[in-house]
């Protein structure tokens, strides 16, 4: 059991890594379409095919890798840290799945329409800016919890 265990725990980790290292990049996609506008929609669909082929299945590896290893470890469900994480994970897809993931395809259809200076888009791209860190934190928080393993 002790090798399925580090199995899961390398999975886990290769997952995480993944899912958060992908993330980090739509920044870094952002950063660099602003100083050349003419890249904007290839940036937004590069960040769009992360986000919904490499980032968004790794968070469900996540997930099922790390309830596996609770109940492999035998780990009581309600410890703190368990409950905080699978909170924040839940917090993160529900903003990432009914918030971001609409927000940049609603950027990409007016990218695609040549309507990249309307007041719309610019709602859009501001409340991007604004979400990104903050589903940048709450990854961060959850590992935190993975990391610390706090309890009361």
């Amino acid at each position: 059991m002790v090798y399925v265990y580090l199995v899961l725990k390398f999975i886990h980790i290769a997952a995480a890594i993944t899912a958060v290292g992908s993330n980090i990049t739509y920044g870094v996609w952002n950063v660099r379409a602003q100083g050349d506008p003419a890249q904007l929609g290839f940036a937004l669909k590069g960040i769009k095919f992360l986000d919904d082929r490499i980032a968004n299945p790794a968070y469900g590896v996540l997930l099922v890798t790390g309830l596996l290893m609770v109940f492999i470890n035998h780990w009581p469900i309600g410890s703190l840290w368990i409950v905080l994480a699978l909170i924040l994970f839940a917090v993160v897809a529900v903003l990432g799945f009914r918030v971001y993931s609409p927000l940049l395809a609603n950027q990409i259809k007016l990218v695609d329409a040549g309507d990249t200076t309307s007041p719309e888009f610019e709602r859009l791209s501001r409340r991007s800016a604004m979400l990104g860190p903050i589903l940048g934190l709450l990854a961060v928080l959850i590992l935190v919890m993975m990391v610390f393993k706090p309890t009361l």
